[in-house]
């Protein structure tokens, strides 16, 4: 009776310990895992110079009124437009029904900060660079930019008004850091 006890007590502790070793070679086979498949999944994150230039911090204080500037924004040109009061009358002036992508000036501009116009420099017929930055550049009919190579013609906005592109200049995503520093991306 003494050995049946005995025998009893082994194998309930041959049991737990069983129990600890599975459920530790278990443990450690997830964690071997995990580690196995971690640089393949920190593989798949953009590199540090990718993340550098997803974001653009700018300084528009140098910007006088009337002036256009053309900034780097993930490897594509951006305008910075600060705009005259004339400028801005004549967008919101325009008819919506006139246009081929409606969209009003107040929605292409941040509120409180309608004389800056911040839009991608991609024409959106081919993708070519629209002229009209420097003073002496042709900015066709509407006083905004024009896209030589097949002749769209946007207005102050950045918006489509002639030729063959089908959309407005993109507006990316942007914001007022402070009065003089936007942050696009």
């Amino acid at each position: 009776m003494a050995n049946t006890a005995h025998a009893h007590a082994a194998d309930a502790a041959g049991e737990t310990r069983r129990d600890f070793l599975l459920h530790t070679t278990v443990a450690m086979g997830a964690v071997g895992g995990v580690m196995m498949v971690w640089p393949l999944i920190h593989s798949m994150n953009p590199a540090a110079d990718t993340l550098a230039l997803s974001t653009s911090e700018i300084n528009i204080s140098g910007i006088g009124e009337g002036q256009r500037v053309t900034v780097v924004w993930r490897g594509k040109p951006v305008f910075v437009a600060h705009r005259t009061p004339a400028e801005i009358d004549a967008a919101r002036k325009v008819n919506l029904s006139e246009l081929r992508d409606p969209q009003t000036d107040d929605s292409r501009v941040k509120k409180g900060k309608e004389a800056f116009l911040v839009i991608e420099g991609s024409c959106t017929h081919l993708g070519c660079i629209p002229q009209g930055v420097k003073v002496t550049e042709p900015r066709g009919e509407f006083g905004g930019w024009f896209c030589p190579c097949h002749g769209s013609q946007y207005d102050t906005s950045g918006r489509i008004r002639k030729g063959p592109a089908p959309l407005n200049l993109h507006v990316p995503p942007y914001k007022f850091l402070t009065d003089t520093t936007v942050l696009i991306g």
